[in-house]
């Protein structure tokens, strides 16, 4: 069960984690902020090499179209460039001869004229060929780009370039020798024949430098288009590179999200499955707090009904005191009034001695009041041994038994009564006598016969009374035990409501404890539950990254 430690170490919990979680924003928001700087930098570096990439191909551009003849006008340079190079060669052979005796002819000059024009021209086109292989090596170290098939493809063109012209010039100097060798008398012939071959070889060498002139512009052309294609294959590694590196940055930075994910999920499952044991303890605590509540409703229920019990037989022993008060009371009555009769007996018993002294005898009136009284009484003395016998057989009739005694009380007060009017009645007699005679005599002769004949009423009368008295005591022991056995069922009973009492107070301590932790534990149940909805939020919420990640993980495998 919770209590309010374990309630704080909950908040301390939730607040640690609050923590954890605010300090891996935080190391996130740097992670991003570093990996845009990153991005930031890559960007601008790559703006940079693409300004510097677009500067270098439009000085190639440049350089090509200054130094390798792209422009239109071209054609019409070369061709006065070669008639500027063969008038050079003529003025240079005529002012350069030595002074030797003019022993060649005009022909001769020709021929060597242009033997000479063709070895200047072979040498002209390898000095050229050389310094556009200086300006080609110079763009290449400016560049700082070394394409090997460039370079061989444009040496392979030199060679066959050099190698024609070589021939050509070769087979130029054989005719000259050949024409220097013949006879004076071929020189006729052979002019023309080396004036035509001296055509056809200069022209044979302006067709093969074009072709050169042409193989080597599209050869450079093509190295050109293959460097800037070089390039863009170069620039597009190197944005691959840069777009794989932080493609693995961010898949180094997922799987390590995704790692803190996973760890995350475990502690929050685990969490979870705590929650879940906690809550279930608290259903069973509930349960049994409702059970305990049933109990408590049963015990009460049980209690009311003793306290029903208990206050009826509070009211049936107070019933019962007052009953015995009330026999208490009548015996005290009775007791007078037989002490009463008692002493009334005996002065009638007292008075019929004097009358018999006196010779009086009594009337028949008084006989038979006298009579009437003593079966009164003895109907009374019946009626009293009754009486004791009814309560006896129904001790469970209290209203019958009052009647009974109110019936005797009425019987006894009746009694006192008769008798007092019979002595008043005697004392009356008596004075009249006592008026009418005088003498002693007659009231001893009268009395003896008088009083031995009332002597059986009189033990009558004592055995009446002696079996009254027996009966009442009787009774009085009787109910004497039947007050005890009370009193003794009256402690009994205080001692089971001491007990249901205190049982109850307990009841009512262990129904606020459990009201207590009830409250407690719905409250716990309340935060339980929120905690849980928190939790399952979080998972959502965590799902639905790890999904975003994954296919932004997708997305970047699949370009």
């Amino acid at each position: 069960m919770g209590t309010q430690g374990a309630g704080r170490k909950r908040n301390s919990n939730k607040e640690r984690s609050t923590a954890e979680d605010d300090a891996l924003n935080l190391i996130a928001r740097e992670a991003e902020a570093r990996l845009a700087a990153k991005r930031a930098a890559r960007a601008e570096a790559r703006e940079i090499r693409m300004r510097e990439l677009e500067r270098q191909q439009k000085e190639i551009f440049q350089v090509q179209k200054k130094y390798y003849g792209l422009n239109p006008k071209s054609d019409d340079r070369s061709d006065s460039k070669w008639g500027d190079i063969e008038q050079w060669m003529e003025d240079s052979e005529r002012y350069s001869r030595p002074s030797q005796p003019h022993t060649l002819s005009d022909d001769d000059e020709r021929m060597s004229v242009g033997s000479r024009g063709s070895a200047r021209s072979s040498s002209s086109l390898s000095h050229k060929s050389k310094k556009k292989k200086k300006h080609k090596h110079k763009e290449k170290d400016r560049n700082g780009h070394d394409d090997e098939y460039s370079v061989l493809s444009s040496r392979v063109d030199d060679r066959d370039y050099l190698e024609k012209g070589s021939r050509a010039a070769s087979a130029l100097t054989a005719a000259t020798l050949a024409s220097l060798g013949g006879t004076s008398s071929r020189r006729a012939s052979v002019e023309t024949a080396i004036t035509v071959d001296a055509e056809t070889a200069t022209r044979e060498i302006k067709e093969a430098l074009t072709e050169v002139e042409e193989k080597y512009r599209k050869a450079m052309v093509s190295n050109a288009q293959l460097d800037n294609e070089k390039n863009n294959l170069m620039y597009q590694v190197d944005t691959l590179k840069d777009s794989l590196i932080e493609l693995e940055e961010l898949l180094s930075e997922s799987r390590r999200e995704y790692e803190e994910k996973v760890k995350d999920f475990e502690r929050e499952k685990h969490a979870h499955s705590v929650l879940q044991f906690q809550f279930n303890e608290m259903k069973e605590t509930l349960k049994q707090s409702e059970e305990l509540l049933n109990e408590i409703r049963q015990l009460r229920l049980k209690q009311e009904s003793f306290a029903r019990e208990i206050s009826d037989l509070q009211e049936t022993v107070e019933w019962k005191d007052k009953k015995i008060g009330a026999l208490e009371r009548q015996k005290e009555y009775t007791d007078a009034i037989r002490t009463e009769r008692d002493e009334l007996r005996e002065e009638v018993v007292k008075l019929k001695d004097i009358l018999k002294k006196h010779g009086i005898v009594l009337g028949p009136d008084l006989s038979l009041n006298g009579d009437t009284s003593e079966t009164e009484t003895d109907v009374a003395t019946s009626g009293g041994d009754a009486a004791p016998q009814q309560a006896q057989a129904s001790p469970t009739s209290p209203s019958e038994g009052n009647s009974m005694l109110e019936i005797r009380l009425r019987k006894l007060v009746d009694e006192r009564e008769k008798m007092i009017e019979q002595m008043k009645k005697l004392k009356a007699q008596v004075d009249q006598k006592s008026q009418k005679n005088g003498t002693d005599g007659s009231w001893s002769a009268e009395s003896e016969p008088l009083e031995n004949g009332n002597d059986p009423n009189i033990i009558e009368l004592q055995r009446d009374s002696s079996r009254q008295i027996s009966d009442m005591k009787f009774k009085l022991v009787k109910a004497e035990q039947e007050v005890t056995a009370l009193e003794q069922n009256v402690s009994r009973l205080e001692g089971q409501v001491s007990r249901y009492k205190s049982a109850a107070e307990n009841a009512e301590k262990v129904e606020d404890e459990l009201k207590a932790e009830k409250r407690k534990l719905q409250r716990e149940l309340r935060s339980a539950l929120d905690k849980v909805d928190e939790l399952e939020s979080n998972n959502s919420h965590l799902n639905k990254r790890l999904e975003k990640m994954k296919s932004s993980r997708g997305m970047a495998q699949t370009p």
